[in-house]
């Protein structure tokens, strides 16, 4: 499964490449902007976009932004609860 992260870009770091620096959840990374480039780079700097293995892949807003950080969030929170049900299993299986 491919998977998007929201980011924002905070910088362009290298016009010619059309690469920027974004921001993904506190975490700055280089990116390419080529697919959202549109205009002017500049004009990307505070803009939210998803981010997957390098690139800008889509343009989104800060709304979506954050349900999609959220939504994140929570399997992130879920993924945790498996495995802790997957080593509880564990070690009934073990300890019979």
């Amino acid at each position: 499964m491919c998977l998007g992260i929201p980011g924002q870009i905070v910088e362009i770091t290298d016009a010619d490449r059309q690469m920027a620096m974004a921001d993904v959840s506190g975490v700055r990374r280089e990116v390419s902007v080529a697919c959202i480039a549109n205009g002017p780079l500049e004009g990307l700097v505070g803009c939210w976009a998803l981010i997957h293995v390098g690139f800008a892949m889509s343009q989104i807003d800060e709304e979506e932004a954050a349900k999609t950080l959220e939504a994140l969030r929570g399997l992130g929170e879920a993924q945790e609860t498996l495995e802790a049900m997957a080593a509880g299993d564990a070690a009934l299986e073990a300890s019979t």
